[in-house]
Parts: C-alpha cells; structure tokens; sequence
C-alpha cells in the first residue's frame, strides 16, 4: 500500500501546486482591475464592416448563386477602394446621446468627444444621434458645452432626431451644422418649466411649525413648506424668464436662420413642421444617413462606458424608469418638458 501513500501525497504536492497558481493568477487579475478601475473603456465599432456582414447573411439566404457571386464581387471591388484611398479617406464618427432629466448621458459624451477630436480632421464629420426630452439646465448647458467643442474644432458636426430633441434637447440639436429629424420627430420646447408642491397649509392644519432661515434676500423665493409670498414668486418667475432668455439668445447664435421670437414659445413641432419653422434642415432619419455614409467614408460608431457594479445597474434601471414616468406623466397633463 506504501505506493497509494506515495499517490496521495502526489496529488496533494499537484493540488498545492495548482492552488497557489490559481491564488496568484486572481492576485495579478484584481490588481489590474483596481489599476484599471475609473479609467472606463472606449468600444469603436467600424459600421462599414457591420453592415457588409448583415447584407451577406441576407443575400446568402435570398439570393440565386449569380446574383450572390455579383454582391461578392461589388464588396471585393469596394475594399479595393477603400485600401487605395488609405489614410486619405474620410472618417465618420457616430456618437450617442439618450438624454434623461439629469443628461446621466454627460459622463460618456464628454470622453467621446475627447476622444474623437483627437483624431478628427476638418474633412471628417461627427454625427450625434440625439434622443432627449430636456432636463436640469445646468446639466444639458455642459452637455451642450460639448457638442460646442466640435464646432469650435472646425469639424462638421450632423444631429440626427429619430424621435425627440425639445427643450434641453434642441439646445444641444441647435449646435450643430445640420440637423436631420425623421419625419415625426418633436423637435423645439424652446422654455423653461419650474414646479413643486407646497405643504404649509397641511403643516399648519396639523399646527406644525416650519423654520427657514435664510442670509440673502433671494437666497431662497419659493419652498416646500413654507408660506409663500407673493415677491418670492415674482422673483422665481424673474429668474425663469432670466433663463429662458439665455436659451433664446444660446439658440438664434447656432442657428440665427430661426425666427426665434416664433419658435421659443414652448411648443414642439413634428418632422416636416420643424423643416417648415426652420427648426431642422432637413427630413431623413439616422438610419437611413448613416447607410449612406457608409459608401462614402469609414464610419465608426464610439461608446465609452465605465463597468458599473450590480447594485449601481440596478440603482440607474430603476433612476431611468422614473424619470420616464416622471417625463410622460408630465407631458401628459401639462404638455411641456423641462429644460
């Protein structure tokens, strides 16, 4: 039996052995990790390559042999194209920007746009497809902040609106050098929405003091709890116009094509409407753009995106479903949008 005692200790050297590796492997695997952690990653996607293989799959399953070895034929003479053009060839990117009240969207598009202008050129394009209904000012002012840095580059900027750019939205739209809306986009909400609740006539009910104080005149207009005076609300309304006013003269400087006195009502117009009011320049969705781009130039789609934990996912899925539902409930009775 003395060789069985041999085996086992054998196997359990081999065991150790294969135990510490795996220990260190993980201890290298985390240690990396923790450098890497904050940095986020940026995912490129080269459209052109994208497309070409959908289209393959297609014909391969619709198409006779003549007509599939014609479509083979037309992709050879394509990438012979595109290798003699080279470096010389133009560039497209496509950003992503799905916008919700807080424009959470911000983070991702501000290293994209780093990231893009370090390599785009004055002959290349950008291309930002835009969704978003408005939200906090100061938040959509930088995220609009960003999109200005491109033009300020001196390279073609295009937003493309499948379904909606209003208030904060079209702040950001206006930036640009085209906009492309789909034909039954809402574009405009050119204003600015405020609204809260007050509770001091149910504290006072239930004889519950409320205190507030303040160092400041204005420091604080209209509150939750308090009595409100009719001078703070003529303040609160002097600060809304204030804004609003600083929202007409950001869009007519991008885009002084537009009547602005017309369009910055607060109301939203659809796809051929908004080309009518000078609001879009043209009735094409991104789709549809982007396909085409894609005979002319490499098209590449840029995502950045930093690894979120469990619990951070779930905490942003449940933040989104309530501001779509904060959104719907108020366009729904009150027809406007915040910005």
């Amino acid at each position: 039996m003395s060789w069985l005692a041999e085996y086992g200790m054998f196997a359990a050297k081999v065991f150790t052995a294969l135990a510490g590796l795996l220990i260190l492997v993980a201890a290298v695997a985390s240690l990396k990790a923790r450098q890497r952690k904050g940095e986020g990653i940026l995912q490129v996607t080269r459209l052109n390559d994208q497309l070409a293989r959908m289209s393959d799959r297609l014909g391969h399953a619709v198409l006779d042999k003549p007509a599939l070895k014609a479509l083979q034929r037309t992709r050879k003479q394509e990438a012979r194209a595109r290798n003699k053009g080279g470096a010389d060839r133009d560039k497209v990117f496509v950003l992503n920007f799905h916008g919700d009240i807080k424009a959470s969207a911000l983070e991702s598009l501000r290293h994209e746009v780093t990231a893009v202008l370090e390599l785009a050129t004055p002959k290349d394009e950008i291309v930002v497809k835009l969704e978003s209904g408005g939200g906090m000012v100061h938040a959509y002012g930088l995220a609009a902040s960003q999109l200005a840095r491109i033009r300020e580059a001196g390279v073609p900027l295009t937003v493309c609106v499948d379904k909606v750019a209003a208030s904060g939205g079209y702040m950001m739209a206006c930036i640009a050098d085209r906009i492309l809306a789909a034909p039954f986009a809402m574009l405009g909400s050119i204003g600015v929405v405020a609204q809260l609740p007050n509770f001091h006539r149910v504290l006072k009910k239930h004889d519950v003091d409320y205190e507030m104080l303040t160092a400041g005149e204005y420091k604080r207009t209209l509150t939750l709890f308090g009595e409100n005076t009719e001078k703070g609300r003529e303040k609160f309304q002097e600060d809304l116009e204030n804004i609003h006013r600083l929202f007409k003269e950001f869009v007519s400087r991008y885009r002084p094509v537009l009547d602005i006195d017309r369009v910055a009502t607060g109301e939203v117009w659809f796809g051929s409407e908004a080309l009518a009011m000078a609001l879009a320049d043209e009735l094409k969705t991104s789709d549809e753009y982007i396909s085409h781009r894609t005979r002319q130039a490499d098209v590449f789609e840029v995502h950045f995106h930093r690894p979120k934990k469990l619990q951070d996912r779930l905490s942003s899925t449940a933040s989104a479903a309530l501001d779509q539902l904060l959104l719907t409930w108020v366009s729904r009775f009150h027809n406007q949008r915040f910005w």
